[in-house]
């Protein structure tokens, strides 16, 4: 077993503590396995799940950390994949632009899956205490969310960092959630603030798990098991016997999402994996640096989880874009629009699906359609980790700021933010820039945060340290299954039957 992600039991009295705080909370740990295919669970937790809300804190919704939930509020079952494919009236090219849709897991957003493949495989090897640790979960947004969620679902002490620019909706709900929440200078560039502040934690004395999604393997790991069979199984359903699969693109982020690249090119050895970030902070691109508003994408380096060698492609979006266009998605005027420029009434409905970078992950996949001038018969897949349920505030400030959406902006924003997207600020990755970018690495994770020099040659030069990663959902699940047969709840449930 890799020891990139660690299944070893470290304390059988700290095991021990979380198998009685499970007890005592009524909890049970679903399976990688079960959320990759909840046909697996129990009808009996099935049924116990008709009167529980989509973002209760209820342990029950530990079995909804799936991209099959019915798309519900509340007492939701499973049913396929969530997503929607973009019509070309919207997208302005032919091929197929298909998005998994986060918006129907508890939180809001997949980072809440994320969070739980870091925390989980900790809580059942006792290599945390619910009982005495608190779980740090420093990010830029959701995955502190995802974290805050799933620690209060498991009876574990949180503590969400965010930096404090970042949208007024998530601190008001992280209040009612998290143990404490603390806001750091700057907004969504500002990572090296959050990671001193994890610096000043550690050094504080106090026991704490810090959880960094940027360093977590746990993070790659449920993306490469969870969403990428996920894609796989959408793809089944949209792809014609015509059809090649081209492109797997996501913002870069956390480096988590990202890693179902790694899983579809598996898949489709041809296809490409492409990294999208800002072009006010273009990391990867140019090494560059700076502020934007794409919110969930933070920056200025490279993520030590992000599998930079399987990378092709590098895009930057411009995040005047999103912001034009969630205006366009949102407002009436904008919508309206659409529907007189041909794009389907009822698919203009499902616009809201998408948070702010959401809309960028569309703005490069139609960048990467434009650049290889894709047919109908060429497929992309993305990813809509949030909705615009996260945004509303930021609407409300654009009104302010730009006065009333109207439909000549909405016709200026049709135009210039998506029927004009173009394949400026884009980069094919040659063997030497792919090196260039995982040479950034070196600055924040070796010189910074305690990675050593052997860690980051094996990243690149060990052709099994990825693959070591992949494969291991079975003794995850022995594990999980060993935890919830000491617990208890579980069979006692099932003899209820």
């Amino acid at each position: 077993m890799s020891d990139l992600i660690d299944l070893t039991i470290h304390s059988e009295e700290a095991l021990e503590h979380a198998v009685q705080r499970a007890r005592e909370r009524n909890i049970i740990i679903p399976t990688f396995k079960q959320q990759r295919n909840p046909e697996l669970i129990p009808d009996a937790i099935k049924e116990k799940l008709a009167d529980v809300g989509l973002w209760d804190l209820n342990p029950l919704n530990l079995f909804r950390i799936t991209w099959h939930n019915e798309p519900k509020e509340k007492g939701g079952k499973y049913g396929g994949v969530n997503y929607i494919v973009f019509p070309p009236e919207l997208t302005g090219v032919n091929a197929k632009i298909v998005m998994l849709i986060g918006k129907w897991f508890p939180t809001g957003a997949h980072k809440v899956g994320a969070a739980f493949g870091c925390l989980v495989p900790r809580l059942v090897t006792g290599q945390f205490d619910p009982t005495t640790q608190k779980a740090v979960w420093p990010s830029t947004g959701n995955y502190c969310r995802g974290g805050a969620y799933d620690s209060n679902l498991l009876a574990c002490e949180s503590i969400a960092i965010l930096p404090e620019g970042m949208s007024q909706e998530r601190f008001d709900w992280l209040a009612s959630v998290a143990g404490e929440t603390i806001k750091t200078p700057g907004t969504e560039s500002n990572v090296k603030e959050i990671f001193d502040k994890c610096w000043e934690l550690r050094e504080s004395g106090e026991d704490l798990v810090i959880f960094n999604q940027f360093d977590e393997f746990g993070n790659y790991l449920w993306h490469y098991e969870i969403t990428g069979p996920a894609m796989m199984e959408v793809l089944d359903k949209v792809m014609g016997p015509n059809d090649t699969f081209r492109a797997t693109v996501s913002n870069t982020g956390s480096g988590g999402t990202i890693a179902c690249g790694d899983y579809m090119k598996e898949q489709f050895p041809t296809s490409k994996v492409v990294a999208s970030e800002a072009l006010q902070c273009p990391t990867l691109l140019q090494n560059g640096f700076g502020a934007h508003r794409i919110e969930g994408i933070g920056d200025k380096h490279v993520p030590w989880i992000h599998n930079v060698q399987n990378t092709d492609f590098i895009t930057a979006i411009d995040d005047n874009d999103p912001m034009a266009l969630i205006r366009l998605f949102n407002e009436p005027a904008g919508q309206e629009y659409l529907v007189s420029q041909g794009v389907p009434a009822d698919f203009v409905e499902k616009l809201p699906l998408l948070g702010i970078s959401s809309v960028a992950n569309l703005l490069a996949s139609i960048k990467i359609a434009k650049y290889y001038e894709m047919t109908d018969e060429d497929v992309i897949i993305t990813v809509a980790t949030d909705s615009m349920e996260m945004y509303e505030s930021r609407l409300v400030e654009l009104t302010e700021e730009e006065g009333e959406f109207t439909p000549m902006k909405a016709a200026a924003a049709f135009a210039r933010s998506l029927q004009g997207i173009s394949t400026d600020y884009m980069q094919e990755l040659t063997f030497v820039d792919k090196k260039r970018v995982h040479d950034l690495k070196y600055f924040t994770w070796v010189e910074q945060q305690g990675k050593t020099y052997e860690e980051i040659q094996a990243q690149w030069y060990d052709r099994n340290y990825w693959k070591s990663i992949h494969g291991h959902v079975d003794e995850m699940d022995a594990l999980i299954d060993a935890f919830n047969e000491r617990v208890g709840l579980l069979q006692k449930l099932l003899d209820e039957e």
